[in-house]
């Protein structure tokens, strides 16, 4: 007997209606209808303006900040559960509070958990995301977890721009394992800027690790708040001698003084997905769409595929 396949209904959140209309279009159906009332107060109230009984839907919504992001998502999830929905996935593009993965001191939050829990309670059957600040966040869903990788998408851009003497580089010794797998793909060799923190968001200081001498250095990273971190490694790399200084970084959150940071940086560019949109335009900043791989991925969930293919890079 064959698989028999739920109709797909795609519904945008507030956080990034250009990417969702974009993995809309990708996937070949227009988004779905979709209401947000508001209280006087601010309180939200969103509802569909069509039936979802049935189907399969997917709600695709960012939860960076604001907190309205999540709690929207969370409210979306519930009504669409509430109105007989057969399967829900939550697609994240961006996984906010991802940085909150475990106890670094004591008495404090594991927000990452708790917002897994939120969706998990809300009433979601799976989630779908892009690389998440630690890959063992997908331990803490009790629900199925596809995780989508951003380096299908930034290999192939980083190979086009044919570097002379390509060298991987991670901003931290944190992302040395993200940098490394990056580096297999060309073959080539990886330093680490070694930073040392005062508090979040604040840098002490910074060596580096290996040499750059000569060297077209791509640094990698999955999120860009402030840029402190990318601003101040770009700055000390050429200092020592490299001939040139990328970004790559999934997650465009560039929080505070980020983009003027990023313009009076030592970066030849920013590289960046359409996780989170940008708030403003700046001629440093590149951005690459993850809509295709999103759309293909909703596409193979729904059809019971394997999305193990998305993971090959060309």
């Amino acid at each position: 007997m064959p698989l028999q396949f739920n109709t797909v209904k795609l519904f945008s959140g507030s956080s990034n209606v250009e990417l969702a209309e974009k993995i809309a279009e990708s996937y070949g159906k227009k988004l779905g209808e979709k209401t947000l009332s508001r209280f006087s107060d601010g309180e939200m109230q969103p509802f569909y303006n069509e039936s979802v009984r049935g189907s399969d839907v997917f709600v695709i919504q960012s939860t960076n900040t604001p907190a309205d992001n999540i709690m929207e998502l969370l409210l979306m999830i519930d009504a669409a559960k509430r109105a007989s929905a057969h399967y829900i996935t939550a697609v994240v593009p961006y996984f906010g509070y991802a940085r909150q993965d475990r106890k670094d001191k004591p008495r404090v939050a594991i927000g990452a958990k708790m917002i897994a829990n939120l969706i998990t309670a809300a009433g979601a059957h799976r989630i779908m995301t892009m690389d998440l600040h630690a890959a063992q966040i997908q331990g803490f869903f009790d629900i199925p977890v596809d995780h989508l990788d951003a380096s299908v998408i930034f290999v192939p851009h980083i190979k086009a721009l044919n570097l002379p003497n390509l060298t991987i580089a991670s901003p931290d010794m944190g992302g040395s394992h993200r940098a490394r797998t990056f580096a297999k793909y060309f073959n080539a060799e990886v330093v680490i800027c070694d930073k040392q923190r005062k508090r979040a968001n604040e840098i002490e200081s910074m060596s580096i690790i290996g040499d750059v001498t000569g060297q077209d250095i791509v640094l990698i990273d999955d999120i860009c708040d402030t840029a402190g971190t990318l601003s101040k490694a770009a700055s000390l790399i050429m200092e020592k001698g490299a001939n040139s200084v990328r970004a790559v970084c999934t997650h465009p959150v560039l929080s505070g003084n980020a983009y003027e940071t990023i313009e009076k940086s030592a970066l030849t560019e920013l590289i960046v997905t359409d996780t989170i949109q940008l708030k403003h335009e700046s001629e440093k900043i590149k951005v690459l769409s993850t809509a295709e791989l999103f759309a293909e991925a909703i596409k193979n969930v729904n059809e019971h595929g394997s999305i193990s293919n998305l993971f090959n890079i060309q």
